[in-house]
């Protein structure tokens, strides 16, 4: 377990650059260049397996199969694995608030409450204040896993992991030198990317750049409601597209913890309590007409989730929620920090402080089944403008590209929510620690391929079940 801590807000900007650096005597800066796997390592299939006991039974095997559809979707999938790594590892005792799950897929264009398009953290789920590093290895290692995934060479892998974590550290010294209030405004927006990677976009990364963020804003609140909804006999309702979107109407209580019916509205009445007094007075003025069962993501396939039917004026005026359960973060055990009682209120704690522009109708609640148990959830709203990265057609200059913006947006979060002064001293004007997380990078993807060879001999065995849609 690792004890965290970030130097006293009443120490002058030059004891804050030294405290900074002496964490180099508890983790030096090379120290990070390599991943070896500690004696008694946990299983990796009985860290998931443990995961999934939580989790809506039916749903699990499709979990698995998600997983095993390439090395890179594991790694998405395995942030618990990852975790009891890192917490085994030495630590700078340099403290942020993690993301918890920084690998690029988690980084996209977002829509802010201004109706401004910014490139952001979008995950949160794991979200816990712990050592800074964290968050940079995984995203590092997610790079060079994306680049295997896509045949780059392994210099292409290391110069992606390379450019990000050089971009992470830069950006961390311009912060360290700007005042707080300025590195609480800052934020990503589409003239901020353009000036971040003036560099080195060529011709053909502006135009892909140019038509991703123009895909982003057709991927509206209204581009979801005309796709995952339809007209019937009572009006407005959420199409069923079993077993991804079921209707909680169509869910059958299962006592053994499986799908669960809950009083929707009376959960939403409960979620509009957490939010500010002017965002309750504009929930109230939609009225709530349907929910369904929706299944996300990779590794938070069987986690609850919930979408939220609302309607204003009309069937012209609707609103979309998601509502996720949120269970203790996997970085927990590591880190002996504070513990919330709500998840779904410390997901909301987490991206307010570290995301620039959070969503208006983001909260949190507590519901209770049919079963007598209660879960944990946040809510936002579903789908706007949101700008999701597609590796798996990028050449390795695109990866290189989306590297720079992934390791400059997560000093931003870092920036706000840690010592900028104390990190950038930490992190020095050298190339070291870049240098050393391209080591790690290549090290953790080695072990990743591992444990997703030991998932797939798991499914073979009969010991987990995996099936694919």
């Amino acid at each position: 377990m690792t004890a965290s801590t970030t130097p006293d807000a009443a120490l002058t900007r030059g004891e804050r650059a030294v405290y900074g650096r002496d964490a180099r005597r508890r983790a030096s800066r090379s120290c990070h260049g390599w991943f070896e796997a500690a004696q008694g390592r946990p299983d990796p299939v009985d860290v998931l397996e443990r995961q999934s006991a939580t989790r809506v039974p039916e749903l699990v095997p499709l979990r698995y199969a998600r997983m095993l559809e390439s090395p890179f979707r594991f790694y998405r999938g395995a942030a618990a694995v990852m975790a009891a790594d890192l917490g085994q590892l030495p630590s700078t005792g340099l403290t942020v608030q993690l993301c918890g799950d920084a690998h690029l897929l988690n980084f996209r264009l977002l829509a802010s409450p201004e109706r401004h398009l910014v490139f952001d953290i979008n995950d949160f789920d794991e979200t816990l204040a712990g050592p800074f590093e964290w968050d940079v290895k995984r995203l590092a290692a997610s790079l060079a896993i994306a680049g295997r995934h896509n045949g780059f060479s392994t210099a292409q892998q290391d110069k992606a992991v390379l450019e990000c974590v050089r971009s992470y550290r830069t950006r961390m010294r311009e912060f360290a030198g700007m005042r707080t209030l300025d590195i609480w405004y800052a934020q990503d927006d589409a003239d901020r990317m353009r000036e971040l990677l003036a560099s080195s976009m060529t011709k053909e990364a502006r135009r892909r750049t140019a038509e991703a963020t123009a895909r982003a804003r057709t991927r509206t609140h209204l581009q979801a409601y005309g796709k995952l909804t339809r007209v019937t006999a009572d009006g407005r309702r959420i199409t069923p597209d079993p077993p991804l979107i079921t209707p909680l109407r169509d869910l059958l209580t299962d006592a053994s913890g499986g799908a669960q019916e809950y009083d929707v509205g009376a959960v939403v009445a409960d979620y509009a309590r957490t939010l500010s007094s002017e965002r309750r007075h504009l929930l109230r003025r939609y009225r709530l007409v349907d929910t369904a069962r929706k299944v996300v993501g990779v590794g938070s396939v069987g986690m609850r989730c919930w979408i939220v039917l609302l309607l204003g004026g009309g069937d012209d005026d609707p609103l979309l929620l998601q509502a996720k359960e949120a269970q203790e973060s996997v970085l927990a055990a590591y880190t002996g920090g504070r513990s919330y009682d709500n998840q779904g209120r410390r997901v909301v704690a987490g991206q307010r402080l570290i995301q620039t522009t959070s969503d208006i109708f983001l909260g949190w609640t507590h519901a209770v089944g049919l079963d007598g148990r209660g879960r944990d959830f946040y809510v936002r709203q579903l789908l706007d403008w949101k700008g999701i990265a597609r590796p798996d057609s990028w050449d390795p200059r695109m990866l290189r590209l989306f590297g720079h913006l992934c390791g400059a947006s997560l000093a931003r979060a870092h920036a706000r929510s840690g010592d900028p002064v104390a990190l950038a001293s930490y992190l020095g004007g050298s190339d070291r620690f870049d240098r050393a997380l391209v080591g790690f990078a290549q090290a953790y993807a080695d072990q990743n391929e591992r444990d997703a060879r030991a998932l797939d001999a798991a499914v073979r065995s009969g010991r987990v079940r995996a099936t694919a849609l």
